[in-house]
């Protein structure tokens, strides 16, 4: 088994600020932290390869910093961890994200072998924009599964696993054909402590570097010049009263909200 767990380095959500001018998050003098959903990804990866044996891979884009995320992946019992890291990514908005880290991720299969699962969280919190995982498996072209809940029954020889994800209805569960990409929920698994031994490894394992200088990937897809998304104005929205509760029998109800009702039916 070989899991690709696709990670991100985030401002701490508690402390971040927008600069209101630009649209951009302000991320001067904010501490930086593995990104939530995605510690539960690199989690469930382990217990997998904990039970199945095999090797789990990180990756990340970012800026030099963002090594402090993946050691931390390390330290929570990754394999190998590489950095894809270079200017032209600079203000990439989440389509040329993922381009650039689907050609991250085809170089690492390159030098580590072919990958079973792919992970990531179900969104970034400085984002929360949940499309980078869905992108890469797009280009990927391989089963996508959001909002994973539970991963189970997994048979690498039949290449199928047990997937159940949180819909807007509840939940459903799906049998997968593998390979497969799983975006997660933090309700998959709970943080394990990491042992001595993985603490200790972490700090010896080295970080490997990607760059447009030795992934096959197209500049002129890159960066902020060659993002489509563009933020037009960034504001606080204003702050909502909360509704009043309101009890007693249907009939009692029914002449409270009448006032409210009434002009909306005579619209129709």
């Amino acid at each position: 088994m070989h899991a690709l767990v696709f990670i991100k380095q985030v401002p701490d959500a508690s402390q971040v600020r927008v600069n209101y001018e630009t649209g951009t998050l302000i991320r001067e003098g904010v501490p930086a932290i593995l990104n939530p959903f995605e510690a539960h990804a690199v989690e469930e990866a382990v217990r997998l390869r904990e039970e199945y044996g095999g090797k789990v891979t990180v990756i990340t884009m970012g800026p030099p910093q963002a090594t402090e995320a993946l050691k931390e992946c390390l330290s929570r019992g990754a394999d190998k961890a590489y950095l894809l890291s270079d200017r032209v990514f600079a203000g990439s908005d989440t389509l040329a994200t993922s381009y650039a880290l689907y050609e991250g991720a085809r170089k690492v299969i390159e030098l580590e072998g072919e990958v079973d699962l792919f992970f990531a969280g179900k969104q970034a919190i400085d984002g929360d924009t949940a499309q980078t995982g869905p992108g890469i498996a797009t280009r990927f072209d391989i089963p996508l599964v959001t909002y994973l809940m539970k991963l189970d029954n997994v048979d690498f020889d039949k290449k199928q696993a047990l997937a159940t994800r949180l819909t807007e209805f509840g939940q459903e569960t799906l049998q997968v054909p593998l390979p497969a990409f799983f975006t997660v929920e933090e309700t998959l698994n709970e943080l394990s402590h990491a042992p001595l031994p993985w603490l200790i490894k972490a700090a010896k394992t080295k970080i490997e570097m990607l760059s447009s200088e030795n992934v096959n990937l197209d500049r002129e897809q890159c960066g902020l010049r060659h993002s489509p998304t563009k933020v037009k104005k960034a504001f606080t929205p204003e702050k909502r009263q909360r509704g009043e509760t309101l009890t007693g029998s249907v009939e009692e109800l029914s002449q409270k909200t009448s006032h409210i009702l009434i002009p909306f039916l005579k619209k129709d």
